[in-house]
């Protein structure tokens, strides 16, 4: 999480409220809570050792990452056993001694790796992007390294994400505020705390980095994408009106930026979509996801990620909604069978979206039983 709260009492400071440890920037509300912190709390013992690490920002971010790591290995420790790290060959990190980890649906030893390794290869992709002034797709292709497999193009998820988005923050966040790669590794460090549950330290993060955007007077398109981040997120704690609003906005946005058939609409769309359903406004839930399918599908092919997710949120409208005939609900079953067989086919039996897709499948199948045999 980004330290926005007084180390002692733990009240919320925001970005710029409270004061500091002037040797290393551990964050107070106040001198008690300072004076506190230096003679009962331990800080006069952690206080140059805080400072060595480059401040306290940077003290988080490096203890946080070495506890990633390890409850990512833990995770994977029974899918990588007898395994190789398919970068750097050995079993066991040569200097930090961590395990492996499982980071994707790759076959054969190449889905293996420590997620030091695979830090170590993304930082050095970004360090020739940085050097010969690189933009465009091979910069997003290379900065992609932090969030996914060079080899399938997958999607890291769960621990072995968050493991890699701390990893990314810790990389970058001594540059200054304005600098992009350390306002993408914010971005990549939310993300990663999302994949793992870890909602409220994701919140702290969010609402920092929008906060951060408009102060820099930052491009539409990032304070959408930063917006539509914060919205899943008010959305995981359960804050759903708040999410439904915001994400209506960023949906007319995108439209009014980029039209309708832009990968960033359709995802823009499909967000907003999900919550009407979540409110249960489920007519105008499923009359925007008929509008998107065809787009997605289109756009993005019928085996992308984003095009299956579009289906399974369009099913799971269809056979939620109280009023559905049967009809409907024979068109959620079917639905959701085919996009089941081809996630299984693209991303394997373990990825999150199959599991999901599964789990609906099941869902969906029993509310049909029900009503069949009340029928």
């Amino acid at each position: 999480m980004i330290l926005t709260k007084c180390a002692v009492c733990a009240i919320d400071l925001g970005l710029s409220l409270g004061k500091k440890c002037g040797r290393c920037s551990t964050r107070y509300c106040g001198p008690e809570c300072q004076k506190q912190h230096w003679e009962q709390g331990g800080h006069d013992k952690l206080c140059k050792q805080i400072k060595k690490a480059g401040g306290a920002e940077q003290y988080n971010a490096n203890t946080k990452y070495t506890e990633a790591v390890t409850v990512a290995a833990e995770a994977c420790a029974e899918d990588t056993k007898g395994q190789t790290c398919y970068i750097c060959t050995q079993a066991l990190h040569w200097k930090t001694k961590e395990g492996l980890v499982r980071m994707c649906a790759c076959r054969g030893t190449a889905g293996f790796a420590h997620v030091s390794c695979l830090a170590e290869e993304a930082k050095v992709l970004v360090a020739e992007v940085e050097e010969n002034n690189l933009s465009g797709k091979v910069g997003n292709e290379r900065w992609a390294r932090w969030y996914a497999c060079s080899l399938c193009e997958q999607r890291y998820h769960g621990v072995v994400k968050c493991a890699l988005g701390w990893a990314c923050w810790k990389t970058y966040l001594g540059r200054p505020e304005g600098n992009s790669s350390r306002r993408s590794a914010m971005t990549q460090l939310g993300n990663g705390l999302a994949n793992a549950g870890h909602h409220e330290d994701e919140l702290s993060v969010r609402e920092a980095e929008l906060a951060m955007e408009r102060r820099l007077h930052a491009p539409e398109e990032d304070v959408f994408v930063t917006q539509s981040n914060l919205a899943s997120t008010y959305r995981e704690l359960g804050l759903i009106e708040k999410a439904t609003d915001m994400l209506r906005n960023v949906y007319s946005g995108r439209v009014r930026l980029k039209g309708e058939e832009d990968q960033e609409t359709i995802v823009a769309a499909l967000n907003y979509a999900s919550n009407l359903g979540q409110l249960r406004r489920f007519e105008e839930a499923k009359s925007l996801l008929r509008k998107i399918m065809p787009v997605a599908r289109r756009i993005l092919r019928e085996t992308h990620e984003i095009t299956l997710r579009t289906r399974k949120i369009y099913a799971q409208v269809l056979y939620n909604d109280p009023g559905a005939t049967l009809d409907d609900l024979r068109e959620a079953a079917t639905t959701f069978e085919d996009t089941d067989r081809t996630a299984r086919r693209v991303f394997g039996d373990a990825h999150p979206l199959t599991v999901d897709i599964e789990d609906s499948l099941q869902k969906a199948r029993a509310v049909l039983r029900a009503h069949d045999a009340t029928a």
